[in-house]
């Protein structure tokens, strides 16, 4: 397959859309290649099945107009960073070969996104090993970034915040397909969780002076060439 320009791994299928959907919808509105991995099909939950939450992600892939998206069928609830699932994730990296990859925020109190923050690490590094009998030629993805997905009340800094004003109204479209998870069987009282998502989506925005926006941040210092960049 042609090379991702960008590669999200979610832990589980609604993460991607909740936490970068409008950092995917701007990248393909700007011509790139933009991929989704689910390390889990997120199932059992209270409202969701296997066949519920495959419409609900074809609807949600389908709004966001993705190149790619795979699901690793890992154990739900009981994420861990192995060497079977390490071996996995390498493999899909040495696949689609992209170019930035995001992965879920390293601090969490779901256990599923911690080891799949941990995860991506491992991954990363055995994906650029020669000598291996993983498919696939060698690969060092050169970007990793993290999103928040954050269950716990913190706030941690962000090294990059990605304006997406002219796409939340998209980004909430494909949050919204998850119904299962999001809408049913939740209180209507305002605020929702759907509004919470699109107030911090309105919170970041603030931060940099735009309507709207998403955070991400790195353990790595983020180099550049010309002060273009930044504006």
């Amino acid at each position: 397959m042609d090379p991702l320009d960008l590669l999200v791994v979610a832990p589980h299928p609604d993460d991607a859309e909740i936490s970068v959907g409008g950092t995917i919808i701007a990248s393909r509105h700007q011509g790139l290649r933009v991929g989704v991995v689910e390390l889990t099909n997120g199932e059992p939950t209270p409202r969701g099945s296997l066949e519920i939450r495959a419409q609900e992600t074809a609807a949600a892939t389908k709004i966001m107009d993705l190149s790619w998206r795979e699901n690793l069928d890992l154990p739900n609830r009981s994420l861990q960073a192995t060497l079977d699932a390490r071996r996995k994730l390498a493999e899909v990296f040495r696949q689609t070969r992209p170019r930035v990859i995001l992965a879920p925020y390293w601090q969490d109190a779901h256990p599923d996104h911690t080891a799949a923050s941990s995860l991506c690490d491992d991954a990363r590094f055995w994906s650029k090993l020669s000598r291996s009998d993983m498919q696939g030629d060698p690969f060092w993805p050169p970007m990793l970034l993290h999103y928040f997905s954050i269950h716990l009340r913190i706030h941690p800094p962000a090294s990059v915040v990605f304006d997406i004003s002219e796409h939340i109204d998209a980004k909430m479209r494909a949050v919204s397909a998850y119904k299962s998870q999001l809408i049913e069987g939740r209180s209507s009282d305002h605020p929702t969780v759907i509004d919470d998502i699109r107030d911090r989506a309105r919170y970041w925005g603030w931060t940099i002076g735009k309507a709207y926006a998403e955070p991400l941040t790195n353990r790595e210092q983020v180099g550049i060439s010309r002060l273009s960049d930044l504006l």
